[in-house]
C-alpha cells in the first residue's frame, strides 16, 4: 500500500514507501536521478534484504531502473553509483552488469566517473595468500555511471548553472578522489557523502531542477539538493531513515559555496 509524504517543506519531499508501488511521482517529471542502490553484499539495512542470489539482484535492478526510466524527462540524466565489482558471495562484475541492464531498458550511455574513495571494506577474502594459485583482486573504487533517457543536450529547466570554472575543470576529469561517509555520522549502514550528489547536481542539472533519489537512505542526496537550490525528492521504505534524513536536511541543508 502506498504511503503519504513523510516530509514536505516546499523544496524537499520525502516519500516513505516502496518505490515499486508509489504513485506520487509523475512520469516525465524528473530532471536528474542520483542514487546508490543496495549492493547485495549482506549489509544490515533495517527494511531491506541485501543478500539475494545474483540473478534475483539483477532482476531487482531491472525492475527499479525501469521505474526510474519512466520518471525521467526526455532530457533527464541518471547518475548511478555502484561498485566496480564484488567478491562477497562470488566474484561478480556488478558495474558492467548493471550498466548492461540499464542500456537494455532504454537508457543511453554517456560516461563513467571512477570514484577513488580508498575503501576496501567489500574485501572479504584474499584467496590464496601470497601465492599465484588463486589470489583475489579487488579495486578500492566505485563507479558513477552517467546515463540519460533520450537527449543528452539539456533543453528544459531554467538554463541557470551554478558550477564555477574551477569546479568544472576539476569535476569533468573522470577520476574523483574524496573520502566516503562514516556510518557513525549518519546512523545508516551504507551512506554516501554529500559531496558525491552535490557534484552530480552542479555538473548535470540546472538551478531549480528536480532531483530524485529512489534509495534515499540517510538523505545525502536531499541535503545536497538543499545546498545547491534544487528541488529534492527522496523515496525510502524505512521510517527510521526518513527521520534521520529530515534531521540532516534541517541541520546541513543550506547553500554551500565553491568547493
Amino acid at each position: 500500500m502506498e504511503k503519504g509524504f513523510f516530509f514536505d517543506n516546499g523544496q524537499t519531499r520525502i516519500i516513505n514507501g516502496d518505490m515499486f508501488s508509489i504513485k506520487k511521482i509523475a512520469a516525465g517529471s524528473i530532471d536528474l536521478i542520483v542514487t546508490s542502490p543496495p549492493y547485495n553484499v549482506d549489509i544490515q539495512y533495517n527494511s531491506h534484504k541485501d543478500q539475494l542470489t545474483y540473478d534475483d539482484y539483477r532482476d531487482f535492478s531491472r525492475r527499479w531502473m525501469k521505474r526510474c526510466f519512466t520518471w525521467l524527462k526526455d532530457d533527464g540524466r541518471f547518475c548511478l553509483n555502484i561498485p566496480l565489482d564484488k567478491n562477497k558471495g562470488g566474484q561478480q562484475s556488478v558495474g558492467a552488469d548493471l550498466t548492461t541492464i540499464a542500456k537494455k531498458i532504454g537508457f543511453l550511455y554517456h560516461s563513467t566517473i571512477v570514484w577513488n574513495e580508498g575503501n576496501i571494506s567489500r574485501r572479504t577474502a584474499w584467496g590464496s595468500w601470497t601465492s599465484a594459485s588463486a589470489p583475489y583482486v579487488i579495486a578500492p573504487v566505485e563507479l558513477i555511471v552517467i546515463l540519460y533517457k533520450k537527449s543528452w543536450k539539456k533543453t528544459s529547466g531554467t538554463k541557470e548553472s551554478d558550477i564555477s570554472r574551477k569546479e568544472f575543470m576539476k569535476w569533468t576529469n573522470g577520476l574523483w578522489t574524496f573520502n566516503g561517509e562514516r556510518r557513525k555520522k549518519t546512523g545508516h549502514p551504507a551512506p554516501f557523502p554529500v559531496e558525491l550528489p552535490l557534484r552530480c547536481m552542479k555538473l548535470f542539472s540546472f538551478i531549480g531542477d528536480t532531483v530524485l533519489d529512489p534509495f534515499m537512505g540517510s538523505g545525502s542526496t536531499l541535503v545536497a539538493a538543499s545546498q545547491c537550490h534544487r528541488k529534492g525528492i527522496g523515496i525510502e521504505i524505512d521510517p527510521g531513515y526518513c527521520e534521520t534524513a529530515v534531521f540532516r536536511i534541517e541541520k546541513e541543508g543550506e547553500h554551500r559555496g565553491e568547493a
